[in-house]
């Protein structure tokens, strides 16, 4: 008869000798238990078995057999062609969502990234300790409370649309990981910066503050900025008459929350535009409203808190939005009543809602629907470009623009040219010297 190998571990062997030693009665079913760290019920158990099967009454019962859960491999075969032809860049968790969602394949994503790996499309990597040590800051208690709030430069459309790089605009939640708006843009610019919020103000309401980095659109990083803090952004003048904080970051470390829902985007939004055929910036920007309230069920959080603080537009704040989050800037209204702004000439108009003076100082803004206007006092005022540089004029003898236009203008009573000549030093003065001259 040949005799069978039988392969035991030392614990296996150690609780063997034990059982057998209760058998033979050098010890009882309490010591056995005590030694073998068990049950007195399960030790009974092992006696039992060991009286009937000898030493394989100890080894467990299904060691050798094919498990229950084992999959096919027809399947596995059939995964494998799937992943290799639709997601062969994508990560085991993101394909097994998509094998379940398109293919009604149900698979852990840790099985998927065993089989992953031997089929040499991803490579299992140890982690690693990071190098400096970050305390976790605690999420806000309210929604609204804080914005995480950053631009990521990334080949969102794998250039499909022909542009490299796109910009796309995001701010998150911090109290519950939501994404509450998101925008693709050519760049990170004040503009665009401006379009963005403007329309997260008009669908959520104005958040206490909003957390961002140092990029130049947001924060003066002159060295002068350090001592004179009157050195503002066109977003810090904004976001400042709005009446919302803004809080700038040492680090990405610090908004880390927005850059990681940034690397997930890359990972994720990236792929789920290529197998929807998206190819240009406004299908992208009309995929990110069904995509995103998709992405928060999976990835959002619930607050400590459950109110809302954010603060509606009141009808007054929604008609001075337009002005707010225009680019602002100064410009000296020249002797002639023209402005020059960006190479641009714009002339006057003799009737303006208040009264205008050379050298007063304008605010030129350029809003978001492109149109120029001429600010001063809280007035617009009324202007023509003009298509060349004005000639040169010494000066202009009218002294100022009113609401009425004025075509022979008088002085006033109260001017000097107009006093008695006794009640008048100048020209009493001026007859004077005339005298003088001629005796």
């Amino acid at each position: 008869m040949e005799q069978q190998l039988i392969t035991m571990t030392q614990k296996e062997l150690s609780r063997y000798e034990t059982i057998q030693n209760l058998i033979n009665g050098r010890i009882n079913g309490t010591e056995a238990a005590k030694q073998t760290n068990v049950s007195i019920r399960h030790i009974k158990r092992l006696k039992a078995k060991v009286k009937q099967y000898d030493v394989k009454g100890i080894i467990y019962g299904n060691r050798g057999r094919e498990s229950n859960r084992k999959i096919k491999e027809t399947k596995i075969e059939k995964i494998e062609k799937i992943v290799k032809e639709k997601y062969p860049d994508f990560g085991p968790t993101f394909a097994a969502e998509k094998l379940k969602e398109n293919h009604q394949i149900k698979i852990s994503d840790e099985t998927l990234r065993h089989l992953m790996a031997e089929w040499g499309l991803r490579k299992i990597k140890s982690g690693k300790q990071p190098k400096k040590m970050r305390f976790w800051r605690p999420r806000k208690d309210n929604y609204g409370e804080m914005e995480q709030f950053d631009g990521s430069y990334h080949n969102w459309l794998e250039s499909r649309s022909g542009d490299k790089e796109l910009c796309l605009l995001l701010s998150i939640d911090d109290a519950t990981g939501n994404i509450t708006h998101a925008k693709f843009d050519y760049d990170e610019g004040v503009i665009a910066v401006f379009k963005f919020w403007t329309g997260y103000f008009s669908k959520n309401g104005l958040p206490v503050s909003i957390y961002l980095d140092k990029f130049s659109t947001y924060k003066v990083n002159h060295k002068n900025a350090v001592d004179n803090h009157e050195l503002k952004t066109q977003f810090q003048r904004a976001a400042n008459q709005v009446g919302v904080k803004l809080i700038t970051a040492h680090s990405p470390e610090a908004k880390g929350r927005v850059e990681r829902v940034f690397g997930t985007l890359q990972d994720r939004l990236v792929k789920e535009m290529r197998l929807s055929g998206i190819a240009t910036i406004e299908e992208a920007n009309k995929f990110l409203e069904k995509y995103i309230p998709k992405f928060n069920a999976r990835f959002a959080v619930v607050p400590y808190r459950k109110a809302d603080l954010h603060r509606k537009a009141n009808q007054q704040l929604k008609e001075k939005l337009p002005q707010i989050f225009s680019r602002q800037s100064q410009r000296k209204v020249h002797n002639d009543y023209t402005i020059m702004f960006e190479n641009q000439y714009f002339q006057l108009n003799q009737e303006q809602p208040t009264t205008v003076y050379k050298k007063d100082t304008v605010v030129i803004e350029e809003h978001l629907d492109g149109s120029i206007r001429v600010n001063l006092k809280g007035r617009y005022l009324n202007y023509t470009v003009l298509p060349e540089r004005p000639k040169k004029m010494i000066d202009v003898k009218l002294p100022a623009l009113t609401r009425l236009k004025q075509s022979n203008w008088k002085p006033p009573a109260n001017h000097p040219w107009r006093r008695p000549f006794i009640l008048n030093p100048e020209k009493r003065y001026q007859t004077s010297s005339v005298s003088q001259k001629t005796s």
